[in-house]
């Protein structure tokens, strides 16, 4: 079976968009933004510019994703843009920086767990576990994710939404710690904003979500926007006032000094209690962004395999179109990088990678406007040339600033890329 089944609507692509989105990043990405920056303009103004970026994103991928919809991400789209090398060099990226981003996400639940069931040596254990079990449901078929991954996706996005209002109305009736004074971090204020930006980015990566299905939603013009664009706005929402809830409850140098300041918040609303609360939210949260991000990674590996014959058995589905093998080689690779990596560097290097990939899908706009102009699209992205030029310029601008910023994280995401050419004329 070469064709995955079409059962997902525009509710699936937005479970899949907050599962992937809301996870490990806002838990970390607060504390280490507010280490670079030094105001709280700043800091929340990151958050909104990451949020833009995602939104011209949604606009210039809506387009592609509805001419010609296909499982696969944008190995699909660069594949058909520009050739089946481009596609893999996009698909190998794509795919390790699904499997590096569970992993990294599997270290922060099992870490949160470990602390409530006061078993810090069994955390290693515990993320592979879930793993594990995200690779179960997968294994089950389509109609289980779809179950799972609104169920988990609502969850969350509940369990978010109501520690930024019990942040929003303390802070209506309190009065926060005054703001130490502040000098510029080290790496100065550019410097800071692009290695703050690696963070944001890993945050709200996956407001892609819906088109690695692409060819499994019903009705993939009206979905796949529907999908983009309200994953993107409602993950916008929290990520912004829950930044807003932050700076409003703790003071900056409090912020920047936390690694989890989330649940420093949580402690001054709730005292003693509020520490676990975060907690429970940390597990309760993560499940769906560990499931989004491997069904992502799956079906990456699965067009991958459907289009290159060395690697046919990723491209078959069983009889319930599940993609096994490409389920099970994505959990290996995943459970690779948990024994080997550590979340910081999976975070910098994600970031890298997906923003590489990105900037191949956004030129694709172009290419496809120029090859097939007259091929029907379904949504046509706003304000083309200029929207999409002003993110491919913006990606690259954000590539060359952290290969600045951070050259030997840089320079290894450039190694991986480099990487897939031998694999690629292997595969040949």
């Amino acid at each position: 079976m070469k064709r995955l089944p079409s059962i997902f609507g525009a509710s699936f692509g937005v479970a899949v968009a907050v599962g992937s989105m809301i996870g490990a990043g806002i838990l970390r990405a607060p504390h280490d933004v507010a280490t670079l920056l030094p105001t709280v303009w700043l800091f929340v103004g990151v958050w909104v510019l990451g949020g833009l970026y995602a939104l011209l994103g949604a606009n210039a991928i809506a387009e592609l994703g509805t001419m010609h919809p296909r499982s696969g991400g944008q190995y699909a789209i660069a594949r058909h843009a520009f050739g089946p090398f481009a596609g893999f060099a996009v698909g190998w990226n794509d795919w390790l920086s699904c499997c590096g981003s569970v992993a990294a996400v599997s270290i922060v639940f099992a870490e949160a767990l470990a602390v409530l069931l006061h078993a810090p040596s069994l955390t290693l254990t515990m993320a592979f576990a879930a793993v594990v079990a995200a690779s179960v449901v997968l294994w089950l078929g389509s109609r289980t994710v779809n179950a799972s991954q609104q169920f988990t996706s609502v969850a969350k996005f509940v369990g978010f939404l109501a520690l930024t209002v019990a942040c929003l109305v303390w802070a209506l009736g309190h009065e926060r710690a005054a703001d130490a004074p502040r000098v510029v971090p080290p790496p100065g204020v550019l410097t800071g904003l692009v290695l703050a930006l690696q963070g944001v980015i890993f945050a709200y990566d996956g407001w892609v979500g819906i088109i690695y299905f692409g060819e499994e939603v019903r009705n993939p013009g009206r979905d796949i926007p529907r999908a983009l664009f309200g994953g993107v706005l409602a993950v916008m929402g929290v990520y912004v006032l829950l930044n807003i809830a932050l700076a409003m409850v703790l003071p900056l140098q409090t912020i920047a000094s936390d690694p989890l300041p989330t649940a420093a918040a949580a402690n001054v609303i709730f005292g003693p209690t509020g520490n676990v609360l975060v907690r429970l939210l940390v597990i309760v949260a993560l499940p769906s962004t560990i499931l989004a991000n491997l069904g992502m990674g799956t079906r990456v590996a699965f067009s991958l395999g459907r289009d290159t014959p060395k690697l046919s058995a990723l491209g078959n589905a069983s009889a319930a179109g599940v993609p096994r093998v490409a389920v099970l080689l994505s959990a290996v690779t995943t459970l690779a990088f948990l024994a080997t990596g550590t979340f910081e560097r999976v975070v910098t290097l994600c970031s890298v990678l997906f923003v590489a990939s990105y900037v191949v899908s956004f030129a694709a706009v172009f290419r496809m406007r120029a090859v097939e102009p007259h091929t029907p699209r379904p949504f046509r992205a706003f304000a083309h040339p200029y929207s999409t030029g002003l993110l491919v310029l913006g990606s690259l601008a954000f590539l060359a600033g952290t290969a600045i910023a951070a050259p030997t994280d840089a320079a290894i995401a450039f190694g991986l890329i480099v990487l897939s050419y031998p694999v690629f004329r292997m595969l040949r």
